[in-house]
């Protein structure tokens, strides 16, 4: 179980070391555990960051692509079949015909990605040769990955896909008619009464919003500076990362979709279930689901469920633990803030 002390003691250290800026909040059953914050939110102006800071959550914004997937097939407005090429118009692009809702979803569809993290290519590279700026509603991706050849055939492999997301908020967009953001902030931000979270401009003031930066060190380790992050991804979230929220709302929205807020009783099991093998670890399997990831041991049990999120500038992840219905939650204005932490609450949790 947490040590509040101990992991009060860890946390201060980290940030002390510049190596954590952000917000740890864990709960059990809807009550705080621990929630505090550490670091500054902007580091030019040694603004500290607060409970009620926004930070870019990155990838973890696909829980909210997949939750607004499910809202639509729980509508019959696409089933788990529906093939996203002939649904969208896409022909003359390189993405198989055969690709459908549920490999988008589960990360099985093979089509090529913007940025192939699996591969080690950095998503921030893309931004060197295209402005950023360019890139600020869900159908500026396409030219970024449709046309290049897919990695393997729909249902016949297992690999991480940003852009599959991508394709997921265009299906969303047609739908509904309405934008992706739109869609989001109306069908699931709302009713989720995630009061404080929602999709932010870099090029925009807010209030409690942290500015992404990552330290630059020297051959010694000793940081001679401090790097932002306004040009590495594009300037607004999108279908596959980039919502801003809070440590609080994160933690209500998991809540809420299981407590069937969001989903139909149907689709709320199945959002928690796993679907496919992403790869094999030492004492558990890494399974993806729709949206989630989970860690499952050998007899199948699920010992967690999570998804994680990182930019330059921003790292962010929520975990549930089911049999304690306890859910971790940290965010970082820092690319590798939350990881080690990550580590150190499981331990804690494990009584390892």
């Amino acid at each position: 179980m947490i040590a509040p002390d101990e992991l009060e003691r860890y946390l201060q250290q980290r940030t002390e070391q510049d190596a954590f800026s952000g917000v740890v909040l864990i709960t059990r059953s809807g009550s705080r555990l621990f929630a505090r914050s550490y670091g500054y939110a902007s580091r030019s102006w040694k603004i500290p960051n607060t409970l009620t800071t926004r930070f870019n959550t990155a990838s973890v914004t696909k829980l909210f692509t997949a939750v607004a997937t499910l809202q639509l097939i729980d509508r019959g407005a696409v089933t788990f079949d529906t093939p996203i090429i002939d649904f969208l118009g896409l022909q003359k692009t390189a993405i198989p015909p055969a690709v459908n809702v549920y490999h988008l979803l589960t990360h099985t569809s093979g089509i090529a990605d913007d940025a192939d993290e699996e591969s080690g290519e950095d998503y921030a590279d893309i931004w060197k040769l295209r402005p950023n700026y360019m890139v600020t509603e869900t159908a500026d991706f396409l030219p970024q990955f449709a046309y290049k050849p897919p990695n393997f055939s729909p249902g016949q492999g297992c690999r991480y896909c940003n852009c599959s997301y991508v394709l997921l908020g265009l299906l969303i967009e047609k739908v509904s008619g309405l934008s992706y953001r739109d869609y989001v902030r109306q069908h699931i931000l709302v009713p989720a009464e995630m009061l404080h979270s929602d999709f932010l401009r870099l090029d925009l003031t807010y209030e409690d919003v942290a500015e992404g930066c990552d330290s630059l060190r020297d051959e010694a380790g000793t940081i001679v500076a401090w790097k932002k992050n306004i040009y590495a991804f594009p300037p607004i979230g999108s279908p596959d990362g980039g919502a801003y929220v809070t440590a609080a709302d994160l933690d209500l929205f998991l809540r809420k979709v299981k407590a069937g807020t969001l989903l139909s009783a149907q689709s709320t099991a199945a959002f928690f279930t796993p679907q496919v093998l992403h790869s094999t670890r030492e004492n558990w399997k890494e399974m993806f689901g729709y949206g989630m990831k989970f860690a499952v041991d050998q007899t199948g049990k699920v010992i967690f469920a999570q998804k994680e999120g990182i930019y330059d500038g921003a790292s962010g992840v929520i975990r549930h633990y089911p049999d304690q219905d306890i859910n971790v939650v940290l965010l970082s204005n820092m690319q590798n803030g939350v990881w080690e932490p990550l580590k150190t609450i499981h331990h804690m949790l494990m009584g390892e």
